[in-house]
């Protein structure tokens, strides 16, 4: 079991209040890091079998790591690692001990399934409440949460953390759009944890309902479980009237509170590296690279009983910043993930790169999809974009005209653009599905 003899993060500290861990000198952060690391390699060595393969065919121990950078000696974990050990398979307890369980979607192959003992769970919830607190969620505060619940990470994660820091919540899950927009008015929340499509689809439906959304008692959104832009950041406060923040975790390292955006800098999450040891490799040769240059971030935890991951890789696209408004470092915003990249004729496109080029355009709205076709042995991309109420079909046609040459020029491929009306593309209650690739179905 984890030993937290010394943990700084413990105590008798109010929920409010900022850890001393969050401000801890880089020295100290990285001695307790290296304790950390040190357990939580020995740990999954002695209890799954599959880390103790792939450390002895790789040839190294835990015992071989005497410095932080001495992980880059270890292997890789990835996601089809997790499956090939479906469904309990690198859980380093025993059955009895775990409490709970949560599973991704599986929509693309055999779901991946985590452990949680009672110490993840507290684990967990006392980084989201950190994580809360960051982005401006203080004790009584009420918080709205149309993240799903289930074996999906969002919902649960989100709840158990505000409950650790003394918020009431209320826990909508998602869908129900209409019930959305009825409670936040009734109910008064002062924060809101959703996806931030989903939460464009919320104030779609307050303003159809003739509410106005900046006019809601919502003060914060924090927002997450998929990639957003600057731009859209701009186009949520402005529409609602919120401090729009990021949090960023995946349900194979813990759940949301991986990371956190602070609302007094909005300038990247930062990762709680006292229970995660973050890396950037590149995706390709899996290379470590230096702070500050992009590439794959690839995770360790540090304090993880049930399900520990060595050097997991998240195909998320980013780099690691020097703290600011805390002493841990920051993730550069989330360009895309590695397997949501679209080749398009040699060039490399990713969906949060269009969404900026639409916003950058008033009379569109940032509802969108990539449609990715072959005809002969060529690839084309059409974009089907949504424009806003009332605007009339010449306007909207030349923003169109405009987004495709702005594509084009600055992204360096050609493209088609559809304009559709208000509403024609549905709307999600969870994350948003922006690319339709149908090559595969394509007559070559």
């Amino acid at each position: 079991m984890m030993s937290h003899i010394g943990d700084p993060t413990c105590g008798t500290r109010s929920p409010g209040e900022l850890e001393p861990i969050e401000t801890a000198s880089r020295d100290e952060l990285a001695a307790l890091q290296l304790q950390r690391l040190k357990w939580s390699l020995a740990h999954a060595y002695r209890n799954v079998a599959h880390y103790r393969a792939a450390f002895d065919a790789r040839g190294v121990h835990p015992d071989d790591l005497r410095t932080l950078e001495d992980l880059a000696q270890f292997p890789f974990t990835t996601k089809a690692d997790l499956r090939a050990n479906y469904p309990f398979g690198m859980l380093a307890v025993p059955q009895a001990r775990v409490r709970r369980v949560h599973a991704s979607s599986g929509t693309t192959g055999q779901p991946t399934v985590v452990g949680y003992t009672d110490a993840d769970i507290s684990t967990w919830a006392g980084l989201v409440a950190r994580s809360l607190r960051a982005a401006g969620v203080r004790p009584g505060d009420k918080v709205h949460i149309a993240y799903g619940y289930g074996l999906f990470t969002g919902g649960i994660g989100a709840h158990y953390g505000a409950e650790r820091l003394g918020c009431t919540v209320i826990p909508m899950s998602g869908g129900m759009t209409e019930r959305q927009v009825q409670l936040i008015g009734d109910f008064r929340p002062d924060a809101i944890m959703v996806t931030p499509s989903y939460m464009l689809t919320i104030l779609d439906a307050m303003e159809a309902a003739g509410v106005d959304p900046a006019g809601s008692s919502l003060r914060v959104g924090i927002f997450g479980a998929e990639p957003w832009t600057e731009h859209m950041r701009g186009e949520l406060e402005r529409r609602a009237g919120i401090d729009a923040v990021d949090i960023y975790g995946l349900s194979e390292v813990i759940g949301p509170g991986v990371a956190q955006e602070c609302v007094e800098t909005k300038d990247g999450p930062h990762i709680w590296e006292d229970h995660f040891y973050p890396e950037i490799v590149d995706p390709h040769t899996g290379e470590r690279l230096p702070d500050g240059t992009v590439g794959e971030l690839v995770l360790t935890s540090l304090t993880k009983e049930a399900f520990p991951v060595i050097r997991y890789r998240t195909r998320d696209l980013t780099a690691l910043l020097p703290g600011t408004a805390r002493s841990m470092r920051r993730l550069k915003r989330i360009s895309g993930r590695c397997d949501d990249m679209m080749i398009v004729r040699g060039v490399n496109v990713f969906p949060t790169q269009i969404e900026e080029l639409i916003l950058g355009h008033r009379v569109l709205a940032p509802q969108f999809q990539c449609v990715l076709d072959r005809r002969g042995q060529l690839d084309e991309l059409t974009i089907r974009v949504e424009t806003r109420r009332g605007v009339s079909p010449r306007h909207a046609r030349a923003a169109a005209d405009a987004l495709a040459a702005q594509v084009k020029s600055r992204i360096g491929v050609s493209v088609e653009v559809t304009v559709l009306a208000t509403g024609a593309l549905g709307r999600c209650d969870g994350k948003a599905s922006r690319i339709l690739d149908r090559r595969g179905h394509a007559a070559g």
